[in-house]
Order: structure tokens, then C-alpha cells, then sequence
């Protein structure tokens, strides 16, 4: 089939930022290719780029706005039923409800009644207007993303160590690479394209590589080191590494005394960390411990590279403080080809955080509580109006604005693009709190498990369907280009903002903040203008150049590929000591088993678009996996369904047994609505970054007591687990 047009744009899915070709004829894509010449993915994708992008044609895309018929009871909200309880709205309807529901409750509770979650999967532009109108219109900081429930604990962690928590370094200087440790990351099936880059440094560049994980992902098939420590054991393993290089005298002194502070009290924390000492708690042989430390201390350059797995955490910020630990001792940090590398999750993860879609920064981190930083804003938005403030205090965290609604301090919410009824961790208690609302708007491309407990609902046009920018997870801004029509009368994220907050604007009677954009480029100048970091991209820059790395202060600037040349935000970079424990609730008696919940190659997060996608053909049922010795004792069979039930709640999977997974250790993906994994993983979070432990908590198994009605699957479930079945990356 020859296209009609061929458009270039930038992959919906993981945070590689992989540029893609898409074919289109008669406003349907038919086919993806990949730019051979473009960074940063150089004609490589993974199975979910290549063919998982045909959710956009799916038919139960919203197309129509929504209103409920009945609007619920104050806290006796319940899901209604699609589409028999709702009812098709015009826009003007629609958005009029939405910003009348909004603005009683700013009048009748105040401003920080009300939370917002941004989306990182909607682009740079979407988010700022997004955060624009929650400070600039209804007055508070409750704005917040799934960046919260993914990396909080490595942004809060670099931020405490050397006050910046973006990746440093490129993806172009992974296949340059000398020695890279790979920490709770399963890079093979969650970042595909990332993961034959560095296995390409190993095969083709002899560089080292250790992988620290309790699961066999396939990237240890091509580690030197593989520590296969205990779920939740990462601190002790880190901790007794530096232990050997301060022993062995393996220090980059110079580096330490020119860039950091803290190393002397730092280093007296270590002296019982011993290998033997993690040994004991982690299961990981001391030996391998010393020669993990001495590879990574005596390389020329060494890099960090890690996931959720150290992140999801009760002690995620902990984690993150032992890698930098590491990397400042050793000075790992500040070069190509080194450096604390979190891979971020989302396409726009980065790009949402760095919009300004957290609770206390505007754009690219400017502290909401800086009072030059607000005036600065204030001017631009409101354009002299000495009556109109942004707020200082800074606003609820995702896990804090469920918990604000129990305890009745929020009362409305809105939803730009997620799903927290798959996302928050134990599910029952979030969903008690979306049940007491006031009011509840939601906007989405799919009806979804969040939104049937909505008041009004706003469809949105998909990525393939708007221009703009995502932000990938080495900073590396790019282009996004429509390519095709949204479904029926669903708009572009940025445009609903802009006439929901005009409508907000009339019925509080504020002085307009300034909507009448014609295109995501004038958005996109208002965010450069205000944001020094982003002072040197433009459009007419990314149309030339293809992406640009911030920082980039000025238009002659290049752009940033590594950060910290030569110095760190925070000044000097900063030891923590760390004390090995944690808040996880452990198995016992009841629960024996430790649940570790993440992704497989096929889907993505909630599968909210890759089951609509013909990726649920080939893995379309939630499994357990569990490792053979533990299968032998319960007498369960690979095939069979099982419940897996914890403290909060019950599933029915069907069981894979397989020695990917550590004997005692069980591990679920999250992408399966009928059988979702956070109905059992447990609402505690890092105190310091509100992260939840979605990666530790006491899980049991038996015997189904009876089949789910929903078609088995047809593919072998034992070929699901082998290693060959996640390579899937085409070029």
C-alpha cells in the first residue's frame, strides 16, 4: 500500500523517545517505519513502536462529550454504566458543567479543595496550560502526576545529593560504554530500544556489565556480575560496595575534595558494612559484592542505569542515595559515558515534570515557593492584574490527594489522562475516596476504570492526532505532528484546557490569563520565555535539528547530552549515610510469598492502549509467576488459575512457573483490569518522596476456587516465560 503521506513524529509509548514514520492513508495509519538517520533510536524499535500504535483506530474511543444523567449524592458516588447512564453533551454543554462543578467548589471550600493529575503521556504544551490553569485560575498548587508513583524516589534522591533528578546522561553514550551497572531494571521488555544499546556495549565494545535484581531479566545474560539479592535488600548490597572501595583505597580523592562535602562523616557509616554483613541480609555472595565494587571503582567511566525497582519503595529515597553515594565517591559523574541515569517510564514523564505538572515547581523546577520566581510568573500570566496571585504553599502529592479526600480537605477533582484506579496502589482504598467526591471531571481517549465514576467526561485527541512536544528521559526535546483526524468531535488536550479555562475565568470573574493560543508553537514560546533552561529551543530549532538536550540557556547554546561538567546544581555534591531497614510489610505465616509487581514487553502500564492495540492478541490474560521449587510444594501447574490474594484484596491470574523469579518471590504485571495487581499491593509510601511499595508486600496463593469467565489464551504459557519471547525489537 503506497501512503498518502508519511509523517514524522515521536513514539507514544516508553521514555526512549524513539522518532517514528507514520504511514498514513485515508486518515489511517497502516504502517510505522523508523528515520535510520534520527536520534535517538537510529531505525531500532521495539514491538510496541512498531505495532502498537493502531489504539488510536480502536472504536471505543470517546468521541462525543459526556455528562452523567443523575449526578451522584456527595459521598455516595458510584461507577455508572456506559453508555446507559450518560448521556452525549456538545462541548459548550460539557465544558460548561465542567467549569460550574469546578468553580462551586473553589467558592465553597477554597482553592485547595480541589487536586488535579496532569498526564505524562500528554505532550510539554498540554501539561503547562494544564498547571497554568490549576496555580493561574483556581488558585492552588494541587497539581501532580504518575511521575509520583514511578520515580519519586530517584527525584528525590538525586535532588537531596546534588539537587537536579533528570537523567545525566545520553542515550547516544551508552554504546561507548566501559563499565554500567543495571539496578531494578528490567531494561529488555520496559525499555527495548535503551537495551540494545547496552547490549551492544558489551557485545561490540567489551564494556562490563552488572546487573543488581532479584528477577533473571534477559540483560543478565550478558552480565559479567549478576548480584541476585534479596526484594528489597538494595541499600545493604550498595552499602557494603562502598564499604570495598573505601577499604581498598579504590576513592577519586581529587574528585571528592574539588566537588562534594560530607565524605568523612559519610564513610565512618560504612565501617560495618561488610560483605559478609549484606551477605547475611541481601543473600548476595560477599564475593561477588567486592568484585561488583572493585570493577565499578577501577573502570575509567562507569554508569548507573536503573528502574522502578529501586524507585517503588518505602526506602526508594534511601536506594537512589546509595547510587550517588557510589558515583561521587568513585567520580562517575560529570563525563560522557558516566553518570546516575533513572530511565524514566512514560514518553512524557520528563516533559510533564519538567511543565511544571508537580506540586511545588512551575517549569523546569522553579521553586513555587521562591516569591521572585511566582512575581516572574504572575507578570506574564496575568499581565499587570496586581489582584491576581499564584499560590506559595506548595501542593498534595498523588498518594496525598487520595487520602485528602478521606479525610474530607478534597472535595473536586480533574483527570487529564490517567487512570488512578489502575495505578494507586491498593485500589480499594482509592476507590472508597473517588466514591466520597463532590464532583469529578475527567479527560481521557478511552472510557476507562477511573472515569465511569465521573461527572462530565472531555474526549481527547491522541498523540497521533495533535502537534507538540514530548520530552524523552535524557532531556532530549522533540517533536510531535498530527498526522491524522481525531475520532468525532474529541479535541486536542491543550485546546480543552484553553476553553475550560476561559469558561473558569467568567464564572469566578477573574481578568483573563491569556488562552487564545492558534497552535502548541505559541505555547511552547510562553514556556521558553519564562524558562531558562528551555531559552534556546524553538520550533523552528527542532524542525532543524530533530531534538535538543536541556539545558539549553540561549539559541547559540548546543544543548546539554551530560550534565554536571562542572558543577552541580545543588553546589557540591552531597554524601547521605544510610541505614539498611525498611517500612515493607514482609511475609509471614499468612502470606508468605513476597509480591514485586512491573511490565511485560507486550503492554504498557494500564493498558489502557496497548489492549486496544493487536499487542492483547498476543498476551492477553494477567499471570503470576512462580518459581518451580515453590510450585512443587503447593502442587500447582503452569496453566492453572490461581488466587493470589494479600491483606487488601484477591485476584484470579493464571499461573506460569518459572525460575525468572526467586524462590519466595512472585511477580505480577499491572496491566490487566480484570485482574489488577494493585488491588494487593499495599498504600505505604516513602516518607519523604510519598512514593508507594509496589514492589514488597506478603501475597498468598491456592488453587482458584473457580475459572474467571473470559477467554483462555492461546499461546502456550510456557513459552511466555522463556528468554526468547522478550527480545523483541526490530530494526
Amino acid at each position: 500500500m503506497k501512503a498518502d503521506r508519511v509523517v514524522r513524529s515521536t513514539c507514544p509509548y516508553c521514555g526512549v523517545g524513539c522518532q517514528v514514520l507514520l504511514n498514513v492513508k485515508d486518515d489511517h495509519i497502516f504502517r510505522i517505519d523508523a528515520p535510520f538517520d534520527a536520534a535517538p533510536n537510529y531505525g531500532r524499535l521495539c514491538v510496541k513502536g512498531r505495532f502498537g500504535a493502531d489504539y488510536v483506530h480502536h472504536p471505543d474511543r470517546l468521541k462525543t462529550p459526556l455528562i452523567r444523567k443523575t449526578p451522584p449524592r456527595p459521598g455516595h458516588r458510584t461507577a455508572a454504566q456506559f453508555p446507559a447512564d450518560w448521556r452525549e453533551a456538545t462541548w459548550d454543554e460539557a465544558l460548561t458543567a465542567a467549569a460550574q462543578g469546578l468553580a462551586r467548589i473553589r467558592q465553597s471550600y477554597g482553592p485547595d479543595a480541589i487536586t488535579a493529575n496532569a498526564c505524562a503521556k500528554a505532550t510539554n504544551e498540554d501539561n503547562y496550560l494544564h498547571q497554568k490553569l490549576m496555580r493561574g485560575v483556581l488558585g492552588t498548587n494541587n497539581v501532580d502526576h504518575c511521575a509520583r508513583l514511578c520515580h519519586a524516589g530517584s527525584v528525590t534522591g538525586l535532588q537531596l545529593a546534588i539537587g537536579s533528578s533528570a537523567m545525566s546522561n545520553s542515550i547516544a553514550e551508552m554504546k561507548d560504554l566501559e563499565c554500567f551497572i543495571v539496578v531494578g531494571s528490567n531494561t529488555t521488555e520496559t525499555h527495548p530500544v535503551i537495551s540494545t544499546f547496552l547490549k551492544d556495549a558489551v557485545t561490540k565494545n567489551g564494556a562490563k556489565l552488572i546487573v543488581v535484581d532479584p528477577r533473571q531479566t534477559e540483560m543478565t545474560r550478558f552480565a559479567a556480575l549478576w548480584l541476585r539479592q534479596k526484594p528489597g535488600t538494595d541499600v545493604a548490597v550498595f552499602n557494603a560496595m562502598a564499604h570495598v572501595i573505601v577499604k581498598e583505597g579504590l576513592m577519586n580523592q581529587d574528585f571528592i575534595g574539588a566537588r562534594t562535602e560530607g565524605f568523612s562523616e559519610y564513610i565512618e557509616s560504612l565501617e560495618d558494612k561488610t560483605p559478609e554483613w549484606a551477605e547475611s541480609v541481601s543473600g548476595v555472595p560477599a564475593s561477588d559484592i567486592r568484585a561488583a565494587a572493585r570493577m565499578y571503582a577501577t573502570a575509567g567511566r562507569a554508569a548507573f542505569y536503573w528502574g522502578m525497582g529501586i524507585s517503588q519503595s518505602t526506602h526508594g529515597t534511601d536506594n537512589t542515595l546509595t547510587l550517588t553515594n557510589l558515583a561521587l565517591m568513585t567520580g562517575h559523574v560529570g563525563q560522557p559515558g558516566t553518570g546516575l541515569n533513572p530511565l524514566r517510564g512514560q514518553n512524557n514523564v520528563q516533559g510533564c515534570s519538567d511543565s511544571g505538572g508537580l506540586p511545588n515547581v512551575f517549569t523546569a523546577y522553579q521553586s513555587v515557593t521562591n516569591a521572585g520566581i511566582r512575581a516572574k510568573f504572575e507578570q506574564f500570566w496575568f499581565d499587570g492584574d496586581s489582584a491576581r496571585r499564584l499560590p506559595a504553599q506548595p501542593g498534595l502529592t498523588v498518594t496525598e490527594m487520595v487520602d485528602g479526600i478521606l479525610t474530607g480537605q478534597v472535595k473536586g477533582w480533574w483527570v487529564m489522562g490517567e487512570n488512578p484506579l489502575m495505578s494507586e496502589p491498593n485500589l480499594r482504598h482509592a476507590q472508597e475516596a473517588i466514591e466520597q467526591l463532590e464532583f469529578f471531571v475527567a479527560q481521557d481517549i478511552f472510557f476507562n476504570e477511573t472515569n465511569v465514576f465521573a461527572d462530565v467526561i472531555l474526549p481527547a485527541a491522541a498523540f497521533a492526532e495533535k502537534d507538540g512536544t514530548f520530552t524523552n528521559s535524557d532531556r532530549r526535546v522533540q517533536r510531535v505532528r498530527r498526522a491524522i483526524n481525531p475520532p468525532g468531535e474529541a479535541r486536542a488536550d491543550w485546546q480543552i484546557i484553553c476553553d475550560l479555562a476561559k469558561r473558569l475565568e467568567a464564572e469566578l470573574g477573574l481578568s483573563s490569563a491569556g488562552w487564545d493560543y492558534s497552535h502548541p508553537s505559541e505555547i511552547w514560546e510562553e514556556m521558553r520565555q519564562l524558562t531558562p533552561d528551555f531559552g534556546g529551543i524553538d520550533y523552528a530549532r527542532l524542525e532543524r535539528e530533530g531534538g535538543v538536550h536541556w539545558p539549553c540557556p540561549a539559541f547559540d547554546h548546543p544543548g546539554t547530552p551530560y550534565l554536571f561538567a562542572d558543577d552541580f546544581p545543588s553546589g557540591r555534591g552531597k554524601f547521605f549515610a544510610v541505614e539498611f531497614g525498611t517500612g515493607s510489610e514482609l511475609p509471614d505465616a499468612d502470606y508468605p510469598f513476597i509480591l514485586s509487581t512491573g511490565r511485560v514487553l507486550y503492554h504498557w502500564h494500564g493498558g489502557t492502549m496497548t489492549r486496544a492495540s493487536a499487542l492483547d492478541d498476543i498476551w492477553p490474560e494477567c499471570t503470576v509467576e512462580l518459581h518451580p521449587n515453590d510450585a512443587a510444594r503447593l502442587g500447582l501447574q503452569t496453566g492453572q488459575w490461581v488466587d493470589v490474594a494479600s491483606r487488601r484484596g484477591k485476584i484470579t491470574v493464571r499461573l506460569l512457573v518459572t525460575g525468572r523469579s526467586p524462590e519466595g518471590t512472585v511477580f505480577i504485571p499491572f496491566h490487566f483490569a480484570e485482574a489488577a495487581a494493585n488491588v494487593l499491593t499495599d498504600n505505604r509510601i516513602d516518607k519523604r518522596a510519598k512514593i508507594p511499595d509496589y514492589k514488597v508486600c506478603g501475597v498468598q496463593l491456592t488453587r482458584a476456587a473457580e475459572i474467571p469467565a473470559r477467554a483462555g489464551a492461546d499461546i502456550p504459557l510456557e513459552d511466555r516465560g522463556t528468554i526468547k519471547d522478550i527480545t523483541a525489537v526490530t530494526v
